[in-house]
């Protein structure tokens, strides 16, 4: 009954804060006289799709980027990072609420991992500020793809063996491992690292289903980006062309993507995981490349 309330109330929370968000958004545009109709296919379209690969773990700064590059839809690279906060934020508020609803997650674990994560994202800021970025980069590249070839060895050599679908969740001192390695996460995103690769990667190793990763991280993610999205909105750092129609198609791709995911089995759901591992393992490689 307790965990049943706990969930309820993350939920309600969620609902609340996507309502709150959206209507500051529309309040502000009031206020400043913008037109959040403008472009609003554009944005319509590149929402779908980023947050579509958002949900299946690729993430959405790298496309949304690119996107936002090939379509002219920003004007000004400084406004990126405010951009991708504003409009994504309700689409993985979404993500988060739709996940932690499907997949069923052992509650302790979905709130203990959360909390360190969003701990160590709040810190971050002053321990990561003179940590060597491309170093991060390439540390971590290198860990995710070997550990994509740990499950790929594991798949080839005792397909489905080690990984349970009746355990939802750590406990013990692998809870605490979790917690630990959560923190770290949390610290590392606010050095502009996902967080997704690394809790597919490590719910895998731990011999747990990965779609169990789903809700946890996408808690994760959303509670940071609402963290940053309040100050952003009311800044003049967002370029607003297009951001009402990412906010829409982005909700649009989480939903199919949840239905898409909702649907595959665990031997598909192991090798999607180890695609993004190798995927985002080698956009890390890169950038710690272009970095120097």
């Amino acid at each position: 009954m307790t965990n049943n309330l706990i969930l309820h109330a993350i939920q309600l929370l969620l609902l609340a804060l996507i309502i709150g968000i959206f209507v500051t958004i529309l309040r502000h545009a009031r206020l400043k006289q913008i037109n959040l109709k403008e472009k609003f296919f554009t944005g319509l379209w590149i929402g779908y799709v980023t947050d579509l690969l958002d949900t299946l773990g690729i993430g959405t700064f790298a496309t949304t980027t690119t996107l936002f590059k090939m379509t002219k839809l920003v004007d000004d690279d400084r406004k990126i990072p405010a951009t991708l906060t504003t409009a994504h934020v309700i689409p993985v508020m979404v993500e988060a609420l739709c996940f932690i609803t499907i997949v069923k997650v052992d509650i302790t674990t979905l709130v203990c991992m959360a909390l360190s994560s969003f701990t160590g994202a709040f810190v971050g800021a002053r321990i990561t500020k003179n940590w060597n970025t491309r170093k991060v980069q390439r540390v971590l590249g290198i860990l995710l793809i070997l550990a994509a070839f740990v499950m790929v060895y594991r798949m080839v050599t005792n397909p489905g063996a080690g990984i349970s679908d009746d355990v939802r969740g750590l406990t013990g001192i692998w809870l605490l491992v979790g917690m630990v390695f959560d923190f770290v996460v949390g610290l590392l995103m606010t050095m502009g690292l996902g967080n997704y690769a690394p809790e597919l990667i490590f719910f895998s190793l731990m011999g747990i289903n990965p779609s169990v990763a789903l809700p946890v991280m996408m808690l994760d993610a959303s509670m940071i980006l609402v963290a940053g999205s309040n100050e952003f909105i009311k800044s003049d750092r967002v370029n607003w062309p297009g951001v009402l129609g990412i906010i829409i198609g982005g909700v649009l791709g989480v939903l199919t993507a949840a239905v898409f995911l909702s649907n595959l089995d665990i031997n598909n759901l192991k090798i999607l995981v180890i695609f993004i591992a190798l995927y985002t393992g080698g956009t890390l490689l890169r950038s710690s490349i272009l970095k120097r």
